[in-house]
């Protein structure tokens, strides 16, 4: 094992003042823990050989505290980490061609963030808090040492860069194929497959996106995002109460995406808020 791979991870039992360009660690009070998933059972870490498995942990115990509203990483910052998201929910935002703030990503704990600025040492967007959250930043040397002597964390890495790089796919097709009753349906089926893969429930979540920056991330108007809100309602298919959303249909909302609902559906011309570019969907 390289010296470096362990010399360089910050040791456990850690919090951080965040700074967007260079977190810095300081000391966490005595008995506070706020993880929403174990080292053992993060994806980096699944089959890893069981004599790096105290590297990757003490990695993963150096904690950042991120504020709502604030930037864990800018538009054009250096890159020189990815962070894991331990609690809390952010969303990812670049500019559009019209100047507008574009929402392409809405991140939940145990997501990493961050991929957008591999390619070019630089962030492409910037993620925001959308509460209180604790992140783990991973200093991308580290990730590279680790996976140049472990195959198991290589593959792990490789295997996640392709599950973002689908998800940009489906986000393309959702964008350029799909209705705005298919597009909403398919966010919260989403959404809630995401919670339940990380043992939550699977028909009902907190979402802490606003209409309108879930509008933005689905391409569509704030009052039409409202709308489909209301007619899934009715419709008895969701039930929503503030930020709290329950799928009450899954069936009819899978239904919905597989077939455009054509009785459901009430699109003009004002619908679409814009159309988004294949480039700007930053992983």
């Amino acid at each position: 094992m390289k010296a470096d791979v362990i010399g360089a991870v910050v040791r456990s039992g850690v919090d951080a003042t965040h700074d967007p360009g260079n977190p810095v660690p300081v000391a966490r009070p005595e008995g506070t823990t706020s993880a929403a998933w174990s080292p053992a059972t993060f994806s980096l870490s699944l089959g890893v050989e069981p004599n790096l498995a105290p590297c990757l942990e003490r990695m993963l115990a150096a904690r950042t505290r991120v504020k709502r509203g604030h930037a864990l990483y800018q538009l054009g910052g250096r890159f020189h980490a990815l962070y894991a998201l331990r609690t809390g929910t952010c969303k990812s935002v670049l500019l559009s061609r019209d100047g507008q703030d574009q929402t392409v990503g809405y991140h939940i704990a145990g997501d990493i963030v961050g991929l957008d600025g591999i390619a070019t040492d630089a962030h492409e967007c910037e993620a925001t808090a959308l509460e209180d959250m604790d992140v783990c930043p991973m200093p991308f040397d580290q990730i590279d040492d680790i996976a140049r002597i472990s195959d198991q964390f290589r593959r792990n890495f490789v295997k996640l860069l392709a599950r973002e790089n689908a998800r940009t796919r489906s986000m393309m097709m959702m964008l350029g194929t799909m209705h705005a009753e298919q597009r909403l349906a398919m966010f919260l089926l989403d959404v809630a497959q995401r919670y339940y893969a990380r043992g939550y429930s699977a028909h009902e979540f907190v979402l802490r996106m606003t209409r309108a920056e879930i509008g933005s991330y689905l391409g569509l108007k704030l009052e039409t995002t409202s709308r489909l809100f209301s007619r899934f309602q009715r419709a008895g298919l969701i039930h929503v109460r503030g930020r709290a959303v329950r799928l009450l249909d899954r069936a009819a909302l899978t239904e919905i995406v597989e077939t455009g609902a054509a009785q459901m559906h009430f699109i003009d011309a004002d619908v679409m808020r814009f159309p988004m570019a294949a480039s700007a969907l930053p992983m």
